[in-house]
């Protein structure tokens, strides 16, 4: 299990906060720009691993020691001016590897706004199981930089801040696998763009699309009703994430994503009917099973269902009193 999800925030009013820009990693920092040092700082961790996001007003420059021994995957948010690492430039979106035990440069030539993930080179093993070229702990030896993916770069780039922002005040109720799943959720985001960045997968031919969605469904009902990310999926099945659609759009005619969102709702749509608005949220629930962004969650819920979740909530008030009086509820009279 991943374990409990800590998150702390801070705003920083000078340079020297940014020290510890990437959760467990000592950075040093030199501020460039000219002007009253603003900024903010913000750390997600379960277990070993992290998410750290910082954002500052004017320019500065940051240099990582060779001492820490984890990898570090890194996200340009935003930048109001050049940002180079190393000597690559990077854009807004775009994905930079940090290997273990490497020193790192980074120069930011204004404000600007980062995401970074700290684990252990090991893990990648079962993080990227589905992805034989990437889980193979050499493949992340080198420093590089992948220009950001247009159909996902910038949705991590706002879906991260969202992700802190909600875990923050829903940290105490989460069980271990629901931390799992925000901690696949976060690697995801910020790593999608390198696994959109690997050629067509070609290790041979490819399982019955009948037989790939069968595995999952049976994956999903021993799952329970914990959220479950795709990525886990793909390394319980062996199969790349490509596979994986290609199964469920011949199957179902919808992408595995689409088709967890929908298993998710039908999981919330269940316990809110069960539940007592006098005790339970919406928005506890919906993080408990893997939504972050309460509006949108909100919209898929009511396309499925026709309906708002909190009117799923507070239907169970009407459905008791009918229980109680079904005759009078039967003939339309109010009992209250």
């Amino acid at each position: 299990m991943s374990g409990h999800i800590a998150v702390n925030t801070s705003s920083l009013d000078s340079f020297e906060g940014l020290h510890n820009a990437i959760r467990g990693s000592h950075v040093e920092v030199m501020q460039l720009g000219r002007g009253k040092f603003r900024g903010s700082l913000s750390h997600v961790g379960i277990g070993d691993f992290s998410l750290s996001i910082g954002s500052f007003s004017v320019g500065v420059r940051t240099q990582r020691v060779s001492s820490d021994d984890k990898l570090v995957v890194g996200m340009l948010l935003n930048s109001e001016d050049r940002v180079t690492h190393w000597s690559f430039d990077m854009r807004p979106a775009d994905v930079l590897i940090m290997p273990p035990s490497t020193e790192h440069d980074g120069i930011f030539h204004g404000a600007a706004a980062y995401a970074a993930i700290r684990l252990d080179l090991a893990e990648v093993t079962s993080l990227f199981k589905s992805e034989p070229r990437l889980s193979d702990p050499t493949a992340w030896l080198n420093k590089n930089v992948y220009q950001a993916d247009p159909s996902i770069g910038m949705a991590a780039t706002q879906r991260l801040p969202l992700i802190i922002s909600r875990l923050a005040r829903q940290q105490a109720a989460l069980s271990d696998a629901v931390a799992d799943f925000w901690k696949r959720s976060i690697i995801d985001a910020v790593t999608g763009t390198i696994v959109q960045s690997l050629p067509p997968d070609s290790r041979g031919p490819l399982p019955s699309a009948m037989q790939v969605v069968g595995k999952v469904d049976d994956y999903l009902e021993a799952a329970g009703v914990r959220p479950v990310h795709v990525s886990e999926i793909c390394a319980h099945l062996n199969v790349s994430r490509r596979t994986l659609h290609r199964a469920f759009f011949e199957v179902l005619g919808l992408g595995p994503i689409t088709y967890l969102r929908h298993k998710r709702l039908c999981a919330i749509h269940s316990v809110l009917r069960e539940s007592n608005p006098a005790t339970a949220t919406v928005g506890q629930v919906a993080v408990q099973h893997g939504f972050i962004e309460l509006g949108r969650f909100s919209h898929y819920y009511h396309l499925l269902f026709g309906e708002y979740p909190s009117e799923t909530l507070g239907g169970r008030t009407a459905r008791a009193r009918q229980e109680i009086n079904p005759k009078f509820a039967a003939i339309g009279i109010n009992t209250h």
